[in-house]
C-alpha cells in the first residue's frame, strides 16, 4: 500500500501540471499556464519552411538579369558564418514542377555556392499571374535598389503591356512617383549602345534621361562620351538641350499657360523664359512630387 501511495503522490504532480496546474512556489495560490511575455503576439505561418535548394529555380522571366560575382561571393561567405536571414519567396511551377524564385535569387545563388542543401522560402500557395509576378519582383528590387536602370525601364514597360496599363497606373500600382516611371521610359528611346552603358553604369541614369531629350542622335552620341567620362554632368547636358530648343523658337518675353482641370480647378504654369511643352511637362512632374511630399507629411493647404 505504502509503495501504492508514493506511485500516486509523484505522478499527481505530473498530471496535474499536464492539466495546467503550476506547484505554488510562494504566497501565490497556483495559476493555469499563461504565455510568457515574449510569446504574446507570435504566431506561426504556414507559408515558411525550408526546400531542398535542387527543387528551388530561378525564373527565366525576372526583370533582373546581372548579378555581381563579388556579392553574391560575400554573402555566400554570410550564410556560412550566420545563417539564411531572409527567406526566399517562391511560387509552384506545374510546368516545371519545381519552385520557381519570385524574389531571392541571389541569395539562392548564394546559398548553391556556399554548399547549402537547403533554403529558408516563404511559399506562394496561391496561383500568380505574369502580371503579379512582375509586380512582386520589382516592388522587392525597387526597394533594394538591385535593378539596374535599364532593367527597371523594361519592368515597367512589361508591366504596361501585360495590362494595358498607362505610366500612372504603373506608378500606382508599384508605388512610385509618376515622374520616376516617364523618366525610366525615357531611357528605352535612346539608341541601344547608350543603353547598354547605362546598363553598365558608365552613364547615369539622370544623363541617360537628359540624353533622350536630345532629338538628334548624334549629338546624344557625342554628348555620351563626356557623360560618361564626367566631364559632362547631367545638368549640363540639360542645359545644352534647353539652349537648343532656345535657337529653334522665336524669341519671346516667357510663356504663361492655364489648363482647366475637374472639379473647378485651373493650373497656371509660367515662365520668364523661353521654353517648350517638354520643359513644362518637367516643371509639373517637380511641383507634383513636391505636392505628394507635402501631403505625406500632413501639411495643409
Amino acid at each position: 500500500m505504502a509503495t501504492a501511495r508514493n506511485l500516486l503522490d509523484r505522478n499527481t504532480a505530473h498530471v496535474a501540471e499536464s492539466l495546467g496546474v503550476r506547484t505554488q512556489t510562494g504566497p501565490r495560490p497556483p495559476i493555469s499556464p499563461v504565455p510568457q511575455l515574449k510569446d504574446l503576439g507570435r504566431r506561426p505561418h504556414r507559408g515558411f519552411g525550408r526546400m531542398a535548394i535542387e527543387q528551388v529555380m530561378p525564373d527565366p522571366d525576372q526583370p533582373r538579369t546581372e548579378f555581381s560575382a563579388e556579392a553574391e561571393s560575400g554573402l555566400a561567405e554570410s550564410l556560412q558564418t550566420k545563417g539564411q536571414l531572409h527567406p526566399i519567396h517562391v511560387r509552384w511551377s506545374d510546368d516545371a514542377q519545381r519552385w520557381v524564385i519570385i524574389s531571392g535569387e541571389r541569395r539562392w545563388r548564394a546559398a548553391k555556392r556556399a554548399g547549402l542543401t537547403s533554403v529558408d522560402c516563404f511559399f506562394h500557395e496561391q496561383p500568380l499571374t505574369r502580371s503579379q509576378v512582375l509586380e512582386l519582383q520589382l516592388i522587392e528590387n525597387l526597394l533594394r535598389e538591385d535593378l539596374s536602370p535599364m532593367e527597371v525601364a523594361r519592368g515597367i514597360q512589361s508591366l504596361m503591356e501585360l495590362n494595358g496599363w498607362t505610366g500612372k497606373q504603373v506608378a500606382q500600382s508599384l508605388r512610385i512617383p509618376e515622374s520616376s516611371v516617364s523618366r525610366s521610359l525615357a531611357l528605352l528611346k535612346l539608341p541601344s549602345e547608350i543603353q547598354d552603358r547605362i546598363e553598365t553604369g558608365e552613364v547615369s541614369a539622370r544623363s541617360g534621361y537628359e540624353l533622350s531629350r536630345v532629338a538628334d542622335d548624334r549629338l546624344q552620341s557625342r554628348l555620351a562620351d563626356p557623360a560618361a567620362s564626367g566631364t559632362l554632368t547631367h545638368r549640363d547636358i540639360g542645359e545644352a538641350v534647353r539652349k537648343k530648343s532656345e535657337r529653334r523658337r522665336p524669341p519671346e518675353a516667357g510663356i504663361r499657360r492655364t489648363f482647366l482641370a475637374e472639379h473647378g480647378w485651373t493650373v497656371t504654369v509660367s515662365s520668364r523664359q523661353a521654353g517648350t511643352y517638354h520643359h513644362l511637362e518637367q516643371a509639373l512632374l517637380e511641383v507634383l512630387e513636391e505636392v505628394r511630399l507635402r501631403i505625406a507629411s500632413n501639411i495643409r493647404l
